[in-house]
């Protein structure tokens, strides 16, 4: 693709938001304790700030700031600022194609920023679990958050993850002319990976003449063995297996439609 010469700096920016959740059943409010104690060792505001960077790395940037915060009882925030890296020019790619899985990471933000913030809570009654993390990565310039998706999926345990995309402002050519895009896309789709996409359903709602993409993406496959916590199956009758399964269920198609439903008998 020929290289668009622009007057000055390209204005462009380009942010990706997303919401990743892990869902789980603790039966009792010990276990519901635990699970949350667990969620909150395993991404602490040190392992949230160690996939951050990776991230920079992966979009072509440079950090130029960390702030980060664990919290009482519960839950971290990172937050860095970004610029475009100084030595990455051979290397930015904004094209429509997939980015590196978590084995593959290589790379490093200005004027720019990564934020992410965990949830973890529990239903007060049913015994479910709902961990969330809230991931914003806003860049100006040629970089592009898109090609962090794969790592960032693979970097939690992803039940439900639900993206936004938007790229604003516009940047000018030495023409005069201005540009509201710098890139194609026609899906955030198109820079999930294969080996990701085959594992999930997913849904599109985009408005191309706003620059707007978003995706919603669920687990095809469900066992239960993947979602007990400190409870062995085998330990459950059949009825308890059935209505726990229900509520999780229940639970994962109310987040991924964004609405509650009266659970079925």
């Amino acid at each position: 693709m020929e290289k668009l010469q622009l007057h000055g700096f390209n204005n462009l920016t380009k942010s990706l938001s997303f919401n990743i959740y892990d869902i789980c059943y603790a039966k009792s409010e010990q276990q519901q304790r635990r699970y949350i104690e667990y969620i909150d060792e395993a991404y602490s505001a040190k392992r949230l700030t160690q996939i951050l960077t990776d991230v920079t790395a992966i979009i072509g940037a440079e950090i130029l700031n960390i702030a980060r915060q664990d919290y009482e009882p519960q839950g971290a925030s990172v937050t860095m600022l970004i610029s475009e890296g100084h030595d990455g020019a051979g290397v930015i790619s904004n094209t429509e194609a997939p980015g590196p899985l978590p084995e593959a990471v290589v790379a490093h933000l200005d004027k720019s920023h990564i934020t992410v913030h965990t949830y973890p809570e529990s239903h007060p009654h049913n015994g479910i679990s709902t961990f969330r993390a809230d991931i914003d990565v806003s860049t100006c310039g040629r970089i592009s958050p898109l090609k962090a998706l794969n790592y960032l999926i693979h970097s939690f345990e992803s039940d439900i993850v639900i993206m936004d995309y938007r790229v604003r402002g516009f940047t000018r050519d030495i023409s005069g002319q201005k540009h509201y895009i710098d890139h194609e896309i026609t899906s955030i789709q198109n820079y999930i990976a294969d080996l990701t996409a085959d594992r999930y359903q997913m849904i599109d709602v985009n408005v191309y003449q706003e620059k707007i993409f978003h995706t919603k993406m669920i687990l095809k496959d469900f066992n239960l063995d993947n979602y007990l916590f400190e409870t062995d199956k085998d330990a459950l009758s059949s009825d308890e297996r059935l209505a726990i399964q229900k509520q999780l269920k229940q639970e994962m198609a109310e987040i991924f439609y964004g609405r509650n439903y009266k659970l079925r008998r």
